[in-house]
């Protein structure tokens, strides 16, 4: 069984616990989720996997259970322990029996107040996240008995390294005002030029901002904004659906980029790009 973004949706909400974190992380993290899938797996006692297409910023995988396969675009991954996951690519987990996950979606991680990461640079591999965590911190969210409890754990200890923080944030306060901004105006016709030029920096500044606190370029995480919303709301309320709002030019080039974003070798045959296209009376 292989349950897909946008299509099993019923799944992606209710066989996960999510929320999201206490106010003052807002502006970092997107939500908090852990698996709930007893039932599941005894109803597919062979497994199962849940495939998820491109997005921005990047995940804390907690493993709470026995080792998974994680595959990131084409490569696969055995997973024993916990890793930081970039987002920037299509993955696709597979889920057995022992499996337990906890996760923590971010849009920018506050380690970079602690640490000088660049997030460009973890991109292409799944890496241990102990490179990115204290593995005290760690070990207490796993101990912990409940999903509740863990999220206040974690709550609790990137609000410490919010509150600690004395340098600047200049690089995370443009790149999450841009962010924002784009996402609840629907401002996908804004250059990046433009932009740069609000806040009396160089383009090649702004490029940088989003490479280090995001992992993606300026242009890159507001191409994958854009077309996450859209296919949103065509795979939820299609009915309203109007490629234009989304800052397209006419119909030819909003399905370019989405079969661009639905391309994935695993789901190829099912041709994701035209079902969604079908709830709106087009092919």
């Amino acid at each position: 069984m292989q349950h897909i973004e946008f299509f099993h949706i019923d799944h992606f909400k209710n066989d996960y616990h999510r929320v999201k974190p206490v106010k003052e992380l807002e502006g970092f993290i997107d939500f908090f989720w852990e698996t709930k899938f007893d039932e599941l797996l005894q109803q597919y006692p062979d497994g199962f996997s849940d495939a998820l297409f491109p997005n921005i910023g990047y995940t804390y995988l907690i493993n709470l259970g026995t080792p998974f396969i994680m595959q990131v675009a084409e490569k696969k991954f055995s997973m024993k322990t916990d890793g930081f996951l970039p987002r920037n690519k299509s993955i696709e987990c597979y889920h057995c029996a022992g499996n337990k996950l906890f996760g923590i979606k971010f849009k920018i991680s506050p380690i970079i107040f602690k640490t000088k990461v660049n997030f460009g640079e973890y991109r292409e591999y799944i890496y241990p996240l102990s490179y990115l965590m204290e593995q005290t911190v760690i070990d207490r969210a796993k101990k912990a008995t409940s999903f509740d409890e863990r999220v206040q754990i974690l709550n609790s200890y990137f609000q410490s390294i919010i509150e600690n923080y004395t340098g600047s944030w200049e690089a995370i306060q443009i790149v999450s005002e841009i962010l924002e901004h784009c996402n609840s105006k629907n401002d996908f016709t804004t250059s990046v030029e433009e932009f740069a030029k609000q806040y009396n920096i160089s383009a090649r500044t702004l490029h940088r901002y989003f490479e280090t606190t995001t992992s993606l370029s300026s242009k890159k995480a507001l191409q994958i904004l854009r077309i996450r919303k859209a296919v949103q709301q065509l795979a939820n309320a299609p009915a309203g659906f109007d490629y234009g709002q989304y800052g397209y030019y006419d119909y030819s080039h909003f399905c370019k980029h989405l079969k661009q974003f639905l391309r994935k070798d695993t789901i190829e045959n099912l041709q994701p790009h035209l079902q969604l296209l079908q709830k709106i009376g087009k092919k």
